[in-house]
């Protein structure tokens, strides 16, 4: 059974960076994994395409036969898509048990309110897909009270719209510092309860919120969020591991993977690690990581890169000089996974 993410958002939230990175992730811990390009404007990928939208329909060409603009054209090119699902479906045919990451276009249209997008993934649940609908946000929405709110409808309309299991992910968390304090902790964020204790900030922000018509739209925003109780988001630093794992490892149990994915004897420390979410991050470990001790977490880090430099470039002292040092995280790791009681014998 294949699984795959579908890696929604809008423009600048970090698609590309994304799949990019989680390709190069999955690779390290021997998960294989491909990735789908279904933006038509994309001409230029950072990771390797697997399959691309492109060499079925491209921007260019729907905006000069057409005579449409940007935002019609990648419309126009998805329905094209849908009425040619074959062309994909023979496509993912030929990945195998691949994980598959689709890396779609950026406009909100497609996953608040029109149709193809969803219809193309709907079909692909009918072909044995177990799919994970992975909404991008840049953390910088948090630092307005205005945005964070307009995140909130926009990430639940697309929960509404897309009707799959889903994830709210707030991209580039190690950049939350240099924004300037937030009035709120992480926590308040991404756990969006509580809510109406924004509203003063709103109204600081901009005193035309003073108004009483958008006193009760504001409101009525928030108890609309409130009453459906079904957004919370999820952090990622794309270059940290550990915010990775902790990344995947959520995904896994929605999309059902930690539970019947392949994994097994001869895993990989790292495979354990993101199946059985060891040393994950919590929301309160990335408030401290990332904003209340960044500059101190960020000089460690620093140091240990340094160390393992030196370390590297030392003549090896044992009898086996090729074999490499492992990792320090994979170290740290190994030392907190318990004993499952399997023991594992390799024959020379």
């Amino acid at each position: 059974m294949p699984f795959a993410q579908l890696v929604i958002g809008p423009p600048g939230s970090g698609k590309s960076t994304y799949c990019d990175g989680m390709h190069q992730f999955m690779s390290a811990i021997g998960r294989k994994c491909s990735v789908v390009n279904l933006d038509p404007a994309n001409d230029h990928t950072s990771y390797p395409c697997a399959l691309d939208i492109r060499d079925l329909v491209t921007l260019e060409e729907v905006m000069a036969d057409e005579e449409l603009g940007p935002n019609g054209g990648v419309l126009y090119a998805l329905e094209e898509l849908e009425h040619n699902v074959g062309w994909l479906q023979k496509g993912l045919d030929g990945l195998g048990e691949d994980y598959i990451l689709f890396d779609c276009p950026g406009q909100v249209e497609l996953f608040t309110h029109h149709s193809s997008l969803r219809n193309i993934f709907f079909r692909l649940q009918k072909m044995g897909y177990r799919l994970v609908a992975l909404h991008l946000t840049d953390s910088y929405c948090l630092t307005l009270p205005s945005l964070y709110i307009s995140t909130l409808l926009l990430s639940l309309r697309s929960m509404l719209q897309m009707d799959l299991p889903h994830l709210n992910v707030l991209t580039k968390i190690d950049k939350i510092a240099s924004y300037g304090p937030l009035p709120f902790d992480l926590e308040f964020y991404t756990e969006a309860q509580d809510l109406p204790e924004i509203i003063p900030h709103l109204l600081e922000e901009n005193p035309m919120m003073r108004h009483p018509k958008f006193e009760g739209l504001n409101n009525a925003v928030i108890e609309l969020v409130e009453d459906f109780g079904l957004v919370g988001f999820e952090t990622l630093a794309v270059e940290d591991k550990k915010s990775m794992m902790t990344l995947l490892h959520s995904i896994d149990r929605a999309g059902g993977y930690a539970f019947g994915g392949a994994e097994g004897a001869n895993d990989t420390v790292w495979q354990v690690a993101v199946r059985d979410g060891m040393r994950t991050m919590n929301v309160q470990d990335v408030q401290e990581r990332w904003i209340d001790r960044k500059e101190e977490f960020d000089e460690i880090e620093r140091r240990q890169l340094e160390e393992e430099a030196k370390a590297n470039e030392a003549p090896s002292l044992t009898d086996d000089a090729g074999e490499e040092e492992e990792d320090s995280d994979i170290e740290e790791m190994r030392r907190h996974i318990p004993d499952s009681g399997i023991k594992v014998v390799r024959m020379p």
